[in-house]
């Protein structure tokens, strides 16, 4: 997988069968890694650097001497390291929430077509212009939705019948996901060749993670969650996080430092290090940071974790804990362009959706008494209510800082300042109401959303969310105007565009002081002329589905 690009530097990550020496060979030279272990598995992350900016670098991958990627023979173009073009507008793809489920008929019936392959057959035809970067903003595994082939290898392994059944139980099978959700062969070509950073969300380790604290005494009773959330945290530390990291982060990063370090000829083992790393983050988040921000010219592009940073105690509930925050505040400042912000969990929700879980959170800290708050506890887990509305101190002292920067009181303010988030199955856009006019604000702030890449939303919710993000607006406003409890938003924003409920990834480009989004997913007409809510390939081949637009938006900049 090619993960890290910068300018002149890449890194390339591989897993391998064995202890080995990963060779990435591009432009007549070669860079070299030793693998490490973690459980058993095999891993190394190639750094190759001195490059030629704004270039692309055919390259190949040797595992000792042997010539691995890309196969002999592959029907795709070679796998290409595109570095950053400072002068080139910036093209961005995101998404979150994709199943792991076969690529045949039946895959595409229950879960629609694969948002990802299909950008990965147009792009190998020559159809679509390649993106500067993938961001995948949560759930890239389904740890407690598993596919039938998941099924299968837990099967062999253990008995489904004792807990957890037939969810991921720990590192191996955890091991197993990922190799399922990435092994179709249009997938890995792409992701060899695309460049990517990923955060989680709740699905990576199971639904509703860290929703409260209730929930968090709850699941801790369980005899299998220890394990489960250690070799959730490890795994993706191994499979997604250390990908995240330039090259300088690499070798500032307190454990992956001992595999730069080490000079034996043994491999290193990296188990101990890595489950005593996520044995203290469960216990001390503040201890390590999955957060981290990547510069993309005149583009900034700051990834924050709203999962594992948060303050659950029932009388200070935040979204991010306060050494998170200070982290945050330091990215968020201008002389970029444009501002993104990349969080799993939409922060701008639907204002009547926005309305009932900030209601919701006040009845959960006893506004209204012990029983309605045990009601709202439960809500709080069955409706998914614990977005950043959920969690209105965090949300609150976010919005000032972006404020701030929109107002100009931290340097020269962006075009725009958009959150890009994943989650809720539905994609969007939502604006700041004059921002200008009302604020004082310069930047244009924005949401947009997209999800899912693949687990589309049964119709029957589909039109139930529809409604009540239409039919909520008024009576939710009412009733926390009415309530003291229920604080005001400071900055009121509207939804401009959407909801779509396609299986799809958005791409923004950047176009001067603007931003265009597009949304993208498979194709099928509806007798209305929209996009189906699966990403149907109507009757034409299953393999190869058509890349079409579900929906676009305009950002306009506030300075242009």
């Amino acid at each position: 997988m090619l993960r890290y690009v910068g300018e002149t530097d890449a890194t390339v990550w591989v897993e391998t069968a064995a202890a080995a020496t990963v060779t990435v060979e591009a432009d007549g030279r070669a860079w070299s890694a030793a693998t490490f272990a973690v459980k058993g598995h095999h891993f190394a992350l190639v750094v190759v650097d001195g490059l030629t900016a704004g270039d692309a670098h055919d390259y190949g991958v040797r595992v000792d001497d042997t010539p691995v990627w890309p196969p002999p023979d592959s029907p795709y173009p070679a796998p290409v390291i595109r570095t950053l073009d400072r002068s080139r507008p910036l093209r961005l793809a995101f998404g979150s929430c994709r199943v792991a489920e076969p690529h045949d008929a039946a895959g595409n019936k229950t879960n629609g077509v694969d948002a990802l392959r299909t950008l990965a057959i147009a792009l190998a035809d020559g159809q679509e212009e390649w993106p500067d970067l993938m961001a995948f903003l949560g759930d890239q595994v389904y740890a407690d939705l598993t596919p039938d082939a998941m099924r299968e290898f837990i099967k062999g392994r253990r008995d489904i019948d004792a807990p957890p059944g037939v969810e991921i139980k720990d590192y191996e099978e955890y091991a197993h996901l990922y190799q399922l959700a990435w092994n179709d062969p249009a997938n890995r070509w792409l992701l060899s060749t695309l460049p990517s950073c990923m955060i989680f969300d709740d699905h990576d380790i199971r639904d509703d993670w860290n929703t409260s604290w209730s929930w968090q005494e709850e699941i801790n009773r369980t005899p299998w969650w220890h394990e489960r959330l250690m070799g959730g945290l490890a795994s993706y530390w191994v499979y997604q996080h250390i990908g995240n990291l330039s090259p300088g982060e690499l070798a500032a990063d307190v454990v992956y430092r001992a595999v730069l370090d080490h000079d034996g000829d043994d491999e290193l083992d990296l188990t101990d290090a890595v489950f005593d790393l996520v044995e203290r983050v469960d216990r001390h988040p503040e201890v390590y940071r999955w957060s981290y921000r990547r510069d993309l010219g005149d583009s900034r592009l700051v990834v924050v974790d709203s999962r594992a940073a948060r303050v659950l105690e029932p009388d200070r509930r935040s979204m991010l804990d306060p050494d998170e925050l200070a982290w945050l505040d330091d990215q968020l400042t201008g002389e970029v362009d444009h501002l993104l912000i990349g969080t799993s969990l939409p922060f701008l929700l639907p204002p009547g959706l926005h309305d009932l879980e900030a209601i919701d959170e006040a009845a959960a800290e006893r506004a209204y008494g012990r029983v309605v708050a045990t009601v709202a506890e439960k809500s709080r887990q069955v409706l998914d209510l614990e977005h950043w509305a959920a969690f209105d101190d965090g949300f609150a002292s976010v919005f000032e800082i972006v404020m701030d920067v929109a107002r100009g009181n931290r340097g020269r303010p962006p075009q725009t300042v958009v959150f890009l988030s994943g989650d809720v199955h539905n994609s969007y856009v939502a604006e700041v109401t004059d921002a200008a006019a009302r604020h004082g604000a310069v930047s244009t702030i924005a949401q947009a959303v997209c999800s899912p890449i693949r687990n589309p939303m049964p119709i029957a919710l589909r039109v139930m969310v529809s409604g009540l993000a239409k039919g909520l607006v008024r009576p939710m406003n009412a009733l926390a105007r009415r309530s003291k409890r229920v604080p005001d938003p400071a900055y009121p924003w509207t939804v401009t565009g959407g909801p779509w409920f396609d299986n799809c990834f958005a791409e923004l480009n950047v176009d001067g002081s603007d931003l265009a989004v597009v949304w993208r997913g498979g194709e099928v007409a509806s007798s209305k002329g929209s996009t189906s809510s699966t990403g149907s390939t109507d009757g034409r081949d299953e393999a190869r589905p058509s890349l079409v637009a579900v929906g676009t938006a305009r950002i306009l900049g506030g300075r242009g």
